[in-house]
């Protein structure tokens, strides 16, 4: 079987996850199946799902963390899943980390406001921030997927070594995911540093700031 027929089989599998079995053709992106009961805007998805008990995070969370910024962003990060001040405030990338996002974005000339779009993977925070199970994912990143197809991004960029391994399926170190435009479900997807371990390791700030001069780049071209 072909790596195309996967990502089909997986894409329609997890479509079902989270819409059920019944599926219509949306003529004006014939390429893509989308679900006839789905939400068409992220505020009225948000409430739909905000209260998932689909695995055993759902009872261990303290909030669900959606996403914030642009709905409209050609720019979406996406991060491995939230972490304790995360769970605490129901918003991604808070913290230390979160501040250092900010000053990234800004020297992009975009913010959390202005044509980016922040997630994670997953939606609610493992406990211990252990990396989320194959199963859990499973059950969340269908979500994911819908809010790709609301925001239509120009382009995905995973945060970390975890998001990246867990969106394009692959056991690979951080180091050989870099420096390449991937395919998430027909959207390119670059994969960088996550702002924690720039924290943790100055010497990461460097080709992370190569990174986003790609992005920037690649963003710039597209508009």
């Amino acid at each position: 079987m072909s790596p195309r027929s996967d990502d089909v089989r997986r894409y329609l599998r997890q479509n079902q996850e989270l819409f059920g079995d019944e599926l219509f053709l949306n003529l004006k992106s014939p390429n893509v199946l989308t679900s006839e009961n789905q939400n068409t805007d992220l505020s009225s998805f948000e409430d739909e799902i905000c209260d998932c008990q689909k695995c055993s995070l759902g009872s261990t969370r303290s909030e669900f963390v959606f996403g914030v910024g642009d709905p409209d962003a050609s720019l979406l990060l996406v991060g491995e899943a939230p972490g304790a001040e995360e769970d605490k405030k129901g918003e991604p990338f808070v913290g230390r980390a979160g501040k250092l996002l900010d000053k990234i974005l800004a020297a992009i000339d975009r913010s959390r406001k202005k044509d980016v779009y922040i997630c994670n993977v997953m939606k609610c925070r493992p406990p211990n921030n252990r990396d989320p199970l194959r199963s859990e994912v499973e059950q969340c990143e269908p979500y994911l997927l819908h809010q790709i197809r609301l925001i239509n991004p120009s382009l995905i960029v995973a945060l970390g070594r975890v998001a990246g391994q867990t969106l394009l399926d692959v056991d690979k170190s951080l180091k050989s995911l870099r420096n390449t435009f991937h395919d998430y479900h027909g959207t390119p997807l670059m994969v960088t540093y996550h702002p924690a371990a720039l924290l943790r390791n100055n010497d990461l700030k460097r080709p992370t700031w190569e990174d986003f001069k790609v992005i920037k780049e690649f963003l710039e071209k597209k508009n």
